[in-house]
């Protein structure tokens, strides 16, 4: 943490009956979720294409793929207790738990499911964020481009038939990922693998994000959607997305970039967040 950063205190905000969605991340007068464009996220039904309003979407058990975001975040999850909010489906159930008392944001998690279940996990949380603003990031840590990054590279860079590009943060391949610039028409998705801790510093405030998970494979997403898509409709939006598994796709996913739910039936997991501005 840099000398002088006081700690900011965040309020925490969801919506159960739509997807678990976190619509709000609170704290020093400022709004950390960014609100997307699209309308129609109160009316989505399961299987319907992914709408994307913004804040934070729960992402189960895949995040792209088959079916887009997941199957959680167009369904309506129960109660389960004060902060707890649960949904069930026919291969697995999730339950959730967020805190916020302290000031820092803290979400526990519960999957059970049977033996052997592989699945890819993301906190798809868009950011609100200046054109000054940048990720920070252990160097060197190994981060994978997705294909839409070919377009970027020099002709031929890109391995024919490989779901991904490796190269070290925060440059892999020659692309510098770590800034959020102004828009440039470009847009890509990469995962920072065995990269559980992050920090978006963004002028005087930073945000933490941690995600703990014992015996799981943890990573995390990077969206950076500098007005590159959609095609028909473009604009801006910065995806940080803590991770369970190192793939977007679950039909990607080799046999060590999936979490495993082990014998017990059931993996736990704790994402936290945090603030701080500098004085």
């Amino acid at each position: 943490m840099v000398t002088g950063a006081r700690p900011v205190a965040l309020r925490v905000a969801y919506d159960a009956a739509h997807g678990g969605r976190w619509t709000s991340l609170r704290g020093g007068g400022r709004e950390w979720l960014w609100r997307g464009p699209a309308p129609g996220r109160h009316e989505v039904c399961p299987d319907d294409a992914f709408v994307d309003a913004g804040g934070l979407e729960e992402c189960l058990p895949t995040v792209r793929g088959e079916p887009d975001h997941g199957e959680v975040w167009s369904r309506q999850w129960r109660s389960g207790g004060p902060g707890t909010a649960v949904i069930e489906r026919p291969t697995f159930t999730l339950s959730r738990r967020i805190t916020d008392s302290g000031g820092v944001v803290v979400a526990d998690y519960l999957l059970a499911a049977d033996p052997g279940y592989r699945f890819v996990w993301a906190a798809h949380a868009l950011l609100d964020l200046s054109t000054a603003a940048r990720l920070d990031a252990p160097t060197g840590t190994p981060t994978r481009l997705h294909p839409e990054a070919a377009a970027l590279l020099p002709p031929g860079s890109w391995p024919i038939g490989d779901p991904w590009l490796t190269g070290p943060w925060p440059a892999p391949a020659g692309l510098t990922l770590d800034m959020f610039g102004p828009d440039d028409g470009t847009a890509l998705g990469a995962v920072l693998l065995d990269c559980a801790r992050v920090q978006v510093i963004d002028g005087p405030d930073r945000l933490t994000l941690e995600l703990e998970c014992a015996g799981q494979p943890r990573s995390t997403a990077l969206w950076r959607n500098l007005g590159g898509w959609p095609a028909d409709g473009p604009y801006r939006s910065i995806g940080i997305e803590p991770m369970l598994g190192a793939a977007f796709d679950l039909a990607d996913a080799g046999p060590s970039d999936a979490a495993v739910v082990p014998p017990t039936g059931e993996v736990t997991w704790r994402l936290t967040i945090s603030a701080h501005r500098n004085h």
